[in-house]
């Protein structure tokens, strides 16, 4: 019997979690988190993985638009309007053109 989506575990997300819990400062393990979480349909612990990752590294841009897909998926229009939104912003501030043309035809999309 494998685990219920709302449990499921991987080795990896055991191996990121062990880093963040070393206090790792590195914006990609906070970030991969959130994405090992969403590959294990656990979009509920997700969600505020990328919150976390947004609240310690704001400049990281990718998250954003991954937060903003979440919580599409969770039906939650506003809040993925607002991560998109609020990514926007940051791509424009980075100079990151081609993060600002994915968080366009996303929001574009909702």
């Amino acid at each position: 019997m494998t685990d219920a989506p709302s449990t499921a575990t991987s080795k990896r997300l055991d191996v990121i979690e062990k880093m963040i819990a070393a206090g790792s400062k590195d914006p990609f393990h906070w970030y991969a988190r959130a994405m090992e979480l969403r590959s294990l349909s656990r979009l509920e612990e997700s969600l505020p993985a990328y919150d976390a990752c947004i609240e310690k590294f704001p400049n990281y841009v990718p998250t954003y638009l991954m937060a903003g897909q979440v919580a599409s998926e969770l039906g939650r229009k506003d809040d993925a309007r607002r991560y998109m939104e609020e990514g926007l912003q940051m791509a424009r501030a980075a100079g990151d053109d081609h993060a600002l043309s994915e968080l366009q035809s996303a929001l574009g999309l909702l």
